[in-house]
């Protein structure tokens, strides 16, 4: 590792950012390096042959960051999201690391405006019915009853629940803010059963796995096959089951400041988004020529 990146490392931990913020803002420094070593032109070029040719951070230039970023979305085909996201490890990287501004009258890629996958109820029902596995379905519910994160809901621990009072603190979630969550009365019954039947009570996790727990990755793909066993046909994961909670939420008259509160949402206007997908408020809506 280059003795930048370690520096980098050191400061997202001094930061209090997140493991998986620290993994990723690393991921993408180090994929802009990569880059910087097959296919810089021009400025660094330059700057290199002065260096002996040593490859470094520290002496890209704006110029550098834009063959980048053109790189990411042209030949890489990455989202305005994904190329956001690269932007802002970088630039954590040179103005709090390096102390080195290369952004100056950078524009950001417009975020693309979709609307979030939901299912229907029946759709969550039958997702339900195909977790036959106890524990997928352990996790099926605790996804779609709280609306959780699918990375909150792979870490959360036996201690952060409250079954009698069906509830959950989200410790350290997004923005390193701690939340306290609903969890169905069903979730909480096959939770406490789980616990009698587990082989490693000395693990913390909930949904534990050779002493950690599982990944988000095994999480995913326990919901796409799910969905798979189902029979559902639309694109199904575990962030569309955290957009079905808020939305079928909002459709029961739930105010939507409680939903932000409970997704843990900073900004309103995020959760805003699920007011145009209540599928079930447009088909009570009467059409104007209906009145006629």
């Amino acid at each position: 590792m280059q003795p930048i990146l370690a520096d980098l490392e050191s400061e997202l931990k001094l930061r209090g950012f997140t493991q998986q913020t620290r993994k990723s803002y690393m991921a993408q420094n180090a994929a802009f390096l990569a880059f910087l070593s097959k296919n810089a032109s021009g400025d660094y070029q330059a700057t290199l042959s002065q260096e002996s040719g040593k490859i470094s951070l520290q002496n890209a230039t704006q110029r550098n960051l834009k063959q980048y970023l053109a790189y990411l979305i042209s030949d890489k085909k990455l989202s305005p999201a994904s190329v956001n996201l690269a932007i802002s490890a970088i630039r954590f990287l040179f103005i709090e690391v390096i102390k080195k501004d290369i952004f100056t009258g950078l524009k950001r890629p417009k975020p693309q405006k979709k609307l979030p996958h939901v299912l229907s109820r029946g759709e969550v029902r039958a997702l339900a019915m195909a977790c036959i596995n106890r524990k997928h379905r352990l996790l099926f519910e605790l996804l779609y009853g709280t609306g959780l994160r699918v990375s909150e809901a792979v870490s959360i621990k036996i201690t952060d629940v409250d079954i009698a009072s069906n509830s959950a603190i989200i410790r350290s979630g997004k923005g390193q803010k701690d939340r306290t969550v609903i969890l169905s009365r069903s979730f909480t019954r096959r939770l406490a059963a789980h616990l009698k039947r587990r082989k490693s009570p000395a693990n913390p996790y909930i949904f534990d796995a050779h002493g950690s727990h599982i990944t988000t990755r095994q999480a995913q793909r326990i919901i796409v096959q799910a969905a798979s066993n189902a029979g559902i046909t639309k694109r199904v994961f575990c962030h569309a089951l955290r957009a079905s909670f808020a939305t079928h939420l909002l459709e029961a008259g739930v105010d939507i400041r409680t939903i932000q509160v409970l997704l843990g949402h900073e900004n309103l206007a995020t959760t805003q988004r699920y007011t145009h997908i209540s599928l079930e408020r447009i088909r009570g809506i009467k059409s104007p020529a209906d009145l006629l």
